[in-house]
């Protein structure tokens, strides 16, 4: 049998204990790998080792994919009513409340984020995903479609099956629960595959879901690596939709994957390089808070994040002045101590990726405004970084970084800078900052981007969409718009004069 994880945290912000097992979870048994091989979890915070977890291979996925199979059959799908499984999503979402504060904790010691944010951020906006989509569990219909008399006409939204559903390392929980909210809303069943970095919300979720109700084999999930586990979900002939929430680069395997196997539906969330717009007539003090927020929340691991700086040359040098003063303030430390605002990168993988970044920044002529190196000696943290004098050529303009760092360009109207924040492969999000509301709303419908905040920044709700344009992915997550991807359409046609 699998190891059981334990913890205590005593610490400034958080004391309590966790104990959950930490095998592959599948038709609610847990189990080691087939291979009986496991993978280390690591602090990010001081690169030591937190624990071990059960390795998924392909054999696995065919196991959790039959569980998957069987549930649907049995106790999901069309043999549990739309109001069922409303029930059951409102009672997880009540269990995932009486835990909050324990999965935040495992949030943060996993991912690296602080306890402040995951608790009041990531795991309140889980369980609002989930009690949003409980009420649409009972409200998914077709339509009656007149025709003539002879005939009667209507459609139905039934589950598409089993779902193969993979999510990143950047919000664990988040996106576990964008995920599952409405895959299990609509009655689909899921086989769902954790970051090989940050597995333990959603190994703890599995004994949730159970004191929730949720029947066993409704989630099954896989704790392995992308190129064995995850592909083994992409090309699966049982498994007939997979979403995945990642890079561009991967979502591109998965795209290839699918059409080559049973050419399953795909939804994709990828990645981006969003332009943060600021005009001369913006409240220059929220401009700069609100920037701050964009690129540095979750320490720049955000697809979302507001990576290019756009400022209007008639505001540029004091935006830049206050934006480096305010960057400057951000405080780096154990995400479990008392006011600190930025903890470690998730992995020395990602560590190494940034400072890359930085690296041929520095080489490519552009400035180092603020940051630029690493912070302290133990764990993955990098300072906020802004950096001046870019050019569009440059890899940190052009490329997702996925750090704390942003580049800050001068733009001289409104038509050169909608020019420049079109310039690029991605189209994930943007902001806009005018106190012309005009001005602000027509650059925002100019902009090729599927998220457009006014005045604000990485502003996001369960029952708003979001997804992007071009190579930020396909589909939409959240909100109404997310059913949609997990439902077939069937069309009805009943002869009412029996007679040709």
């Amino acid at each position: 049998m699998p190891e059981v994880f334990e913890y205590t945290w005593d610490t400034p912000t958080y004391k309590g204990k966790t104990s959950f097992n930490t095998g592959v979870h599948i038709g609610g048994k847990w189990l080691d790998g087939s291979n009986k091989t496991t993978i280390d979890i690591i602090n990010p915070t001081n690169g030591k080792l937190i624990t071990k977890v059960s390795e998924a291979v392909e054999a696995d996925v065919e196991l959790a994919v039959a569980a998957a199979q069987k549930a649907f059959d049995t106790v999901w799908g069309l043999n549990a009513s739309g109001s069922t499984r409303s029930e059951l999503l409102w009672s997880l979402a009540k269990t995932m409340e009486k835990h909050q504060e324990e999965l935040a904790a495992i949030e943060a010691l996993d991912n690296g984020k602080t306890f402040g944010w995951a608790n009041g951020t990531d795991v309140a906006f889980s369980i609002a995903t989930i009690k949003y989509f409980a009420g649409w569990a009972d409200k998914v219909t077709g339509q009656t479609i007149e025709t003539d008399e002879k005939k009667f006409s209507y459609t139905r939204h039934e589950p598409i099956g089993v779902i193969g559903q993979i999510i990143p390392w950047n919000f664990p929980l988040l996106m576990w629960s964008w995920k599952i909210g409405p895959a299990l809303a609509t009655g689909n069943t899921v086989v769902m595959k954790p970051s090989e970095f940050t597995p333990l919300t959603a190994l703890r979720m599995c004994s949730i879901m159970e004191e929730a109700g949720i029947p066993d084999g409704v989630v099954n999930t896989v704790t392995g690596y992308g190129h064995i586990v995850g592909s083994a979900i992409s090309s699966h002939m049982s498994i007939d939709k997979v979403a995945f929430t990642g890079s561009t680069l991967v979502g591109r395997k998965i795209m290839e994957a699918a059409a080559k196997s049973n050419l399953k539906t795909v939804t994709l969330e990828l990645g981006g390089k969003s332009p943060n717009i600021i005009f001369d007539d913006a409240d220059l003090e929220q401009a700069v808070n609100w920037t701050s927020h964009g690129i540095f929340w979750n320490h720049g691991q955000a697809c979302c994040a507001g990576s290019r700086i756009f400022v209007q040359e008639g505001i540029y040098d004091e935006f830049l002045k206050r934006f480096v003063a305010r960057a400057a303030e951000i405080k780096l430390g154990d995400p479990f101590e008392a006011g600190i605002d930025q903890g470690p990168q998730v992995s020395q993988i990602q560590y190494d990726r940034i400072m890359g970044y930085i690296d041929s920044g520095k080489e490519q002529g552009a400035t180092v405004a603020l940051g630029g190196e690493r912070h302290g000696t133990d764990g993955y943290f990098i300072k906020p970084t802004i950096f001046t004098d870019v050019t569009t050529d440059m890899k940190i303009v052009q490329e997702e970084i996925f750090g704390p760092v942003g580049v800050v360009i001068k733009f001289k109207d409104q038509d050169d800078v909608i020019k420049q924040a079109n310039d690029t492969l991605y189209g994930l999000a943007s902001a806009v900052f005018s106190q012309n509301i005009n001005l602000a709303i027509e650059t925002g419908h100019k902009l090729k981007a599927g998220t457009v905040w006014i005045n604000c920044a990485n502003q996001l709700h369960a029952q708003v969409p979001f997804g992007g344009y071009k190579q930020s992915g396909i589909g939409r997550e959240l909100g109404e718009y997310a059913l949609h991807h997990y439902t077939n359409i069937k069309a009805v046609h009943i002869n009412l004069r029996h007679r040709m």
